[in-house]
């Protein structure tokens, strides 16, 4: 038995209060987190300064008591390590420069050489490790190669990702071997993370959702299969949950498909569907949304409340169906940890 909430969720125990924590717990809605960010200069310098990075991580779960805590990074740092150029501009969010042809490819780098860039990445693990209260589960994470992909063709994020949907058809052997340098270094990235203290990874497949059903067995699904497949041999007792953001009801068998030991759930998705389809092969994240960390009230709490019931009878960790906006009130996350916690 474990006195982790989230880690004994994970394998398998239902809670009658679920752990809670948040994605972007560590963020723009929280006054303290705005002074370290102006402190680090900009985000980049945040993401690669351990004390900096390991500070905003910390700072959610003094606040609020959350029982897990998300390293502070970015699903883009992995493309940077591999030579792409990243920055971000204020107000519009980031850039990369593109992968357009087989040039571009050949210019990156192998998967091996994302330590090199990514050690920053590493140290604030270990920071954490040693500063996070013992209940407190530490949880690492990647991009899902699907997503990363597209803002690496891209250069940006888009509405429907048709740039990497127009590589994926036209030059289907370029995108594989796209798919494969960031499979490749998404296993060295999250070996790394585990090796340096985090008890828990997750893929975020943040436009699973965009791929056609033909496609998403492919790209959705074996890629991230490979990379669970490739982390249990080396590291067996690390449990794994992956996020294929707006899948739909490819969420149901998504967890038998990739050997994740939870799925998370958007807010698109009906919590007592999903208590039926997905929860039936373990544990379940999710799924309130983000919009009520912003309007809060009653709906707040009768919706926190009714997903808690709707997946009661299994393992659930509450969290949001998306990562919580800037415009969050603070106040309104400790009104959904009192209709949690009761």
């Amino acid at each position: 038995m474990t006195s982790k909430k989230i880690l004994a969720a994970l394998a398998g125990e239902a809670h009658e209060v679920p752990p809670v924590w948040l994605m972007r717990q560590a963020g723009r809605y929280l006054p303290e987190y705005k002074a370290t960010r102006a402190k680090a200069g900009d985000f980049l310098s945040l993401c690669y300064t351990p004390d900096l990075a390991a500070e905003v991580t910390l700072q959610p779960i003094r606040r609020y008591g959350f029982d897990g805590a998300i390293l502070f990074a970015d699903i883009l740092l992995v493309p940077q390590a591999l030579g792409a150029d990243l920055w971000f501009v204020t107000g519009e969010g980031p850039r990369l420069s593109t992968i357009d042809g087989q040039a571009d490819f050949d210019a990156l780098k192998p998967a091996g050489a994302v330590h090199d860039t990514l050690s920053p990445v590493y140290e604030t693990l270990r920071i954490l490790t040693g500063e996070l209260p013992p209940e407190t589960t530490l949880i690492g994470f990647a991009g899902a190669p699907w997503t990363v992909a597209t803002y690496m063709i891209a250069g940006r994020g888009t509405p429907d990702q048709a740039p990497a949907h127009a590589l994926r058809t036209g030059n289907p052997a370029l995108f594989d071997a796209l798919m494969d340098r960031i499979t490749e270094a998404t296993i060295l990235y999250l070996s790394a993370q585990i090796e340096a203290g985090a008890e828990v990874v997750k893929l975020f497949d943040s436009w699973a959702g965009s791929l056609p059903a033909d496609a998403f067995e492919t790209y959705a699904v074996a890629p991230v299969r490979r990379i669970i497949a490739a982390l249990k041999e080396r590291y067996p007792d690390i449990p794994v949950i992956a996020f294929p953001r707006e899948a739909g009801r490819a969420y149901a068998g998504y967890a038998r498909a990739t050997g994740a030991d939870c799925v998370a759930l958007d807010n698109s998705v009906n919590a007592d569907w999903a208590a039926r389809e997905v929860q039936c092969d373990g544990c379940v994240q999710g799924n309130l949304d983000p919009k009520l960390m912003i309007t809060g009230g009653q709906d707040l709490v009768d919706e926190t409340r009714r997903i808690v019931r709707a997946f009661s009878g299994g393992p659930h960790i509450f969290n949001l169906g998306h990562g919580i906006t800037p415009e969050a009130d603070p106040e309104n996350v400790h009104r959904m940890l009192e209709a949690i916690r009761g």
